[in-house]
């Protein structure tokens, strides 16, 4: 790019892998796939000293709630959304060949459909030259997005159509031309891991399956490595069909410790924010450990249940209010209360649980007779895991408690992060627990990993 052309903004959402991005040029800005929280994308219009003017969304999202609709509405901005889909409000539809005029720039549409019947790309131009495309679930960095969200009656049409979408990207563009996805920075809706920060056309024809598999091919790996993904989807795409309502950052009533414990006793969600670590040496018993990290909102919305009350245990107010928010993105709004301090203290007259925290070390040097619990997908434990663990992935764990062997369980993932939600779990039924808090590459270099499925 030189230094005439129109300056795009990555907006990063890591703990959801997605971007979203604000293309600002000559005072005027236009925002691509904003997430719910929309005072980052208004906090950097104003530094870019740029008037938004239009908003546009490349699908309807299957794994956050848009912002695009409020930030629309809160700018007088217009609203940019594929034409098909069955949104519930003012928009305008588009399809392929249309043109969006954003003062000097363009965005050429392109219908690039794989991810979802509907997709569009668009293709940022100065005058007839293209500088760059944004792919949202189509072509991503050495990835295209996942294909099977709408339901496994469309994932083979769809598998097709993404190769195609991606192949015409490709055919269509010049090699220098910028690639900006939304998807494939930790995103459940990459069909396969993405490599890169960053990307041209030219690069992809290198790397993307899509480009460098035959049809077949593609449509047969991509399919057969799908692998599971978060619940919460379920609900994004209609919620943001119906149009999402404005998000409320407001932080959570606070609880008292008997109101905390009476919550517990109802079989309420109460969900301690703390370090893991700090979760296992003292809990409230009946509470669950989500450490507050980049994967928490994932895997809490995951194993929610939704609806139902929740309420936040955090070691400060700060750690409520991101928690709040990540929650927020993904249709979680308005948790029923929280508490922060001290655990001892918010325990009040309830009972303190705590258990072991080790690492592969020192399920090495423990007898051979013991259960070990592997939390990772059917793929990972496919791939190495040690001799005789019981595999049940994280996500399966609820409805599979009674499958945990009895006695003393030792749990682990591939970090630690997952293993420690499901040591609560277990915890929470008064198992005896120790969470390994290690990487799964220690477990190899310690020759416990050596079983292939």
């Amino acid at each position: 790019m030189s230094a005439t052309d129109p300056d795009i903004a990555i907006i990063e959402t890591s703990s959801l892998g997605d971007r979203s991005y604000l293309i600002s040029h000559d005072g005027i800005a236009v925002v691509i796939d904003p997430q719910r929280d929309i005072d980052r994308v208004l906090a950097l219009a104003a530094e870019k000293n740029a008037a938004i003017t239009h908003v546009l969304e490349t699908h309807i999202h299957n794994d956050y709630v848009t912002g695009g609709l409020e930030l629309a509405r809160a700018t007088g901005a217009e609203y940019v959304v594929p034409e098909g889909d069955p949104v519930e409000y003012e928009r305008r539809a588009v399809g392929d060949g249309d043109v969006v005029d954003a003062g000097s720039a363009t965005f050429q549409v392109m219908h690039t459909p794989g991810h979802t019947h509907h997709h569009v790309s668009y293709v940022l131009q100065l005058g007839d030259e293209p500088i760059a495309i944004f792919t949202g679930g189509s072509m991503l960095y050495g990835s295209t997005g996942r294909t099977d969200l709408l339901g496994s009656e469309h994932t083979d049409e769809l598998t097709h159509a993404q190769f195609h979408s991606v192949r015409r990207i490709a055919a269509e563009l010049p090699a220098d031309v910028e690639v900006y996805p939304t998807h494939g920075f930790g995103s459940f809706c990459s069909a396969t891991p993405t490599s890169g920060d960053s990307s041209t056309i030219g690069e992809q024809q290198q790397s993307n399956p899509a480009l460098t598999q035959d049809e077949q091919t593609y449509v047969d790996e991509l399919i057969a490595g799908l692998s599971a993904y978060p619940a919460y989807y379920a609900h994004m795409g209609v919620i943001n069909t119906e149009g999402p309502a404005p998000i409320d950052l407001s932080t959570p009533e606070p609880v008292d410790p008997d109101e905390l414990r009476r919550r517990i006793d109802d079989g309420q969600w109460v969900v301690d924010l703390r370090a893991r670590t700090a979760f296992a040496a003292g809990h409230l018993d009946g509470s669950l450990g989500f450490e507050l990290s980049t994967t928490f909102v994932t895997y809490l919305g995951w194993l929610y249940q939704w609806g139902a009350p929740l309420t936040l245990i955090g070691d400060t107010s700060d750690q409520i209010d991101d928690a709040t928010r990540e929650l927020a993105r993904i249709g979680i709004d308005r948790p029923s209360g929280s508490a922060v301090g001290e655990i001892h203290s918010l325990a009040g007259d309830g009972h303190v649980r705590s258990y072991e925290v080790s690492d592969f070390a020192g399920l090495a040097a423990t007898d051979s007779d013991i259960t070990v619990l592997d939390t990772r997908q059917q793929s990972e434990y496919a791939d190495g895991h040690i001799p005789g663990a019981v595999n049940i992935p994280l996500h399966e764990l609820p409805h599979r408690l009674a499958e945990v062997p009895d006695g003393k369980v030792w749990v682990h993932c591939a970090s630690g992060y997952r293993a420690s939600i499901a040591a609560s779990l277990l915890d929470r039924e008064h198992r005896s627990v120790v969470l390994i808090d290690d990487d799964y590459n220690r477990a190899t270099d310690l020759g416990l990993d050596t079983s292939k499925t």
